[in-house]
């Protein structure tokens, strides 16, 4: 794993109606503080990468689909640098994934249906706060095609 990287599982509550999915809560021990919170779709194959914060840490779950989400340590002082962590998410593995600035993210969705993914972020989107690297730049060692076996 990444190095101040966090998966957490979460509780989900299911009867005969539907069920609720907890995220994050305030007194979660894990809980840094709140900016905003938004949610990204993605049809079935499609990249949404990479994405690098500088100061705010991104809380990420799957309410719908399935979505690889994968990590790269961009940090010059982290013991992980230059590691890659893919983590599996969605209706078969709910979890949360906190995610410290400096690491670049992106997911993949996959199945038969889109993802969604939820965001709980530290702070309020600022186009500053962040860059982007393209999801296939050499500058990241990924492949994002599916792989088998």
């Amino acid at each position: 794993m990444i190095d101040g990287v966090r998966v957490v599982p979460l509780l989900q509550i299911p009867d005969e109606r539907g069920k609720i999915m907890h995220m994050l809560k305030a007194n979660d021990p894990h809980f840094l503080g709140f900016g905003e919170i938004y949610f990204s779709t993605a049809w079935p194959g499609a990249v949404k990468a990479w994405h690098v914060h500088r100061t705010m840490t991104v809380n990420n779950a799957v309410i719908s689909g399935r979505a690889k989400l994968v990590l790269y340590d961009l940090r010059p002082e982290s013991p992980t640098r230059g590691q890659l962590q893919e983590i599996f998410l969605g209706e078969d593995s709910h979890a949360l994934v906190q995610i410290p600035p400096g690491i670049a993210n992106g997911y993949k969705a996959y199945g038969d249906k889109p993802a969604i993914l939820a965001n709980c972020a530290t702070e309020p989107h600022r186009p500053d706060e962040m860059w982007r690297i393209p999801p296939f730049s050499p500058e990241i060692p990924y492949d994002w095609s599916l792989r088998h076996g």
